[in-house]
C-alpha cells in the first residue's frame, strides 16, 4: 500500500484567502444550533438583492438556443463590443474590442495579468490594506507584493510619498483598487492622477481594479481617463454591479497610447486565455443583455446601499472601542479596534472570540496585509437594516463586556 506523503508545492501550501478561511468555525457553530450572521463575504445575492430578470432570461434563452459550445478564448465578439460601449459610457474612456479579454471572474483576470508580469524577484505595488489575491498571486508566481500605505485618517487615500519610496528596479506594476476593497475608499481625482503620473515617470503600468466602479457614493473617476499615455490594465466584471456573483464572469481591458507595449502584454495574456479554453459561453450571452439591457437596478441598488452604509457608519462609531472611516464606495466597512495587542492578542483573536460569543462573522484585518490591516476587521453592509441592527447590538454588547 502507498504510504509516502505526496510532495505538495510550497507555493500552494502558503496560499491564504482570509475572506473564506474564517468560515470553518462558523459552520461548526451553526451545526450546534447557534444563530450565525455572515458579514464576511461581499456577495449581495446572499441578502435581499437579486439578479435582474432580463439577465436571467437571457441566460436561459442562450442555453435553449444552443449557445453551449466553446467560445473564442478572448470572449464573444459581441460581448467585447458591449464592454467597450460600457467603458465609454461609464468611464468616458475609449477601449478597442481587440483590447478586451473576457475572464472567468475578476479573480482569473488578476491571475492572468500577474502571471504575465511577475517573475521570481518581481515586485508589485499594492495598496495596503489590499484585496488578498493581489498578494497571494504575486507570491504564487515567485514575486513580492509590496504594500504601499493608505492613510486611514484621510479616508484611506494612498500616501503618494510612500508609493514613490517603494518603487524599485524590480517593480513591475502599480495596483490601484478604486473603489477600494476592503476599506471602501474612493480615491480623489488628484490622487489618481498623481499615481498614474508617477507610474509613467518610472515606466511601469497601472493595474486598475474597477469592479465596484458603479457602486460609488461620490463622483467616480476611471483611472484610464487621467492616465494619458501611461498603460492601464483595467479589471472589471459582472459579479457586483450586475448581481451575477456565482456566474463568474469578468474582463481585462488595455488602455493607453503605447500600443506596442500593450499589444505585447495583451498577446501574452491571450495565450493564458487559450490554455484555459474559454469563459462560460451562455453567461457571456447573458452579460451582453446585462450591459445593453435596462440599467435601472443600479440606481436602486446604490440607494439601498447608501442607506445601509449611513446606518452602519453611525452605529459603528457609537460603539466604545470601535472607530470607522466612512466608506465612499463598494459595500465594506473596515473599522479599527482599540485593545488589539492587549485585550486580544491580535485581530484574528478578536474576530474569533467575537464569533464565539456573538455569532457574527467578520474578517480579520491582517488578512488584507499585516502591515496596514492589523488591528482592524472587515465587514459588509449588504444585509437589511434589521440584520445590521442585530449585528451591531451584539457587537456593542460584546465590546461593553470586554471593556469592563
Amino acid at each position: 500500500m502507498w504510504s509516502l506523503p505526496l510532495n505538495i508545492s510550497k507555493r500552494v501550501q502558503n496560499l491564504e484567502y482570509a475572506i473564506r478561511d474564517v468560515v470553518g468555525h462558523a459552520r461548526k457553530l451553526e451545526k450546534k444550533g447557534r444563530d450565525v450572521i455572515y458579514l464576511n463575504i461581499g456577495d449581495p445575492l446572499l441578502f435581499d438583492f437579486e439578479t435582474p430578470e432580463h439577465v436571467k432570461a437571457a441566460l436561459i434563452q442562450a442555453v435553449k438556443d444552443d449557445f453551449n459550445e466553446y467560445s473564442p478564448s478572448e470572449g464573444l465578439p459581441e460581448l467585447r463590443d458591449a464592454i467597450c460601449e460600457k467603458e465609454k459610457k461609464v468611464g468616458d474612456i475609449n477601449v478597442l474590442p481587440e483590447n478586451v479579454i473576457v475572464s472567468n471572474g475578476v479573480s482569473e483576470g488578476i491571475q492572468m495579468v500577474l502571471a504575465a508580469l511577475v517573475d521570481a524577484g518581481s515586485e508589485i505595488l499594492v495598496p495596503g490594506p489590499a484585496y488578498p489575491p493581489y498578494i497571494s498571486y504575486t507570491e504564487f508566481f515567485g514575486g513580492k507584493a509590496v504594500l504601499y500605505r493608505t492613510i486611514e485618517e484621510d479616508g484611506w487615500q494612498p500616501d503618494l510619498e510612500d508609493v514613490r519610496a517603494k518603487i524599485s528596479d524590480s517593480t513591475r506594476a502599480l495596483v490601484v483598487i478604486n473603489p477600494n476593497n476592503p476599506c471602501g475608499a474612493l480615491y480623489d481625482k488628484k490622487v489618481v492622477k498623481a499615481l498614474t503620473d508617477m507610474a509613467g515617470e518610472y515606466a511601469i503600468p497601472v493595474i486598475s481594479d474597477e469592479i465596484y466602479n458603479q457602486l460609488a457614493y461620490d463622483e467616480l473617476l476611471s483611472t484610464a481617463k487621467v492616465a494619458n499615455d501611461v498603460p492601464v490594465i483595467g479589471l472589471n466584471g459582472f459579479s457586483k454591479v450586475y448581481l451575477m456573483t456565482g456566474w463568474r464572469l469578468g474582463y481585462v481591458f488595455f488602455a493607453g497610447q503605447d500600443e506596442q507595449l500593450l499589444e505585447e502584454l495583451r498577446d501574452n495574456i491571450t495565450k493564458e486565455a487559450r490554455i484555459r479554453l474559454s469563459a462560460n459561453t451562455p453567461v457571456q450571452k447573458a452579460a451582453i443583455s446585462a450591459l445593453r439591457g435596462p440599467q435601472t437596478h443600479i440606481s436602486s441598488m446604490v440607494k439601498k446601499l447608501r442607506e445601509r452604509r449611513d446606518f452602519s457608519y453611525k452605529r459603528l462609531n457609537e460603539i466604545d472601542g470601535i472607530s470607522c472611516t466612512e466608506p465612499k464606495g463598494a459595500f465594506y466597512f473596515f473599522p479599527k479596534v482599540e485593545g488589539i495587542g492587549s485585550r486580544w492578542e491580535n485581530d484574528m483573536a478578536f474576530v474569533s472570540d467575537l464569533l464565539e460569543h456573538t455569532g457574527i462573522v467578520f474578517v480579520h484585518g491582517s488578512g488584507f496585509g499585516t502591515i496596514y490591516g492589523s488591528g482592524h476587521f472587515r465587514g459588509v453592509f449588504l444585509p437589511p437594516l434589521d440584520v445590521l441592527e442585530k449585528s451591531f447590538d451584539r457587537l456593542d454588547s460584546y465590546m461593553t463586556k470586554k471593556g469592563q
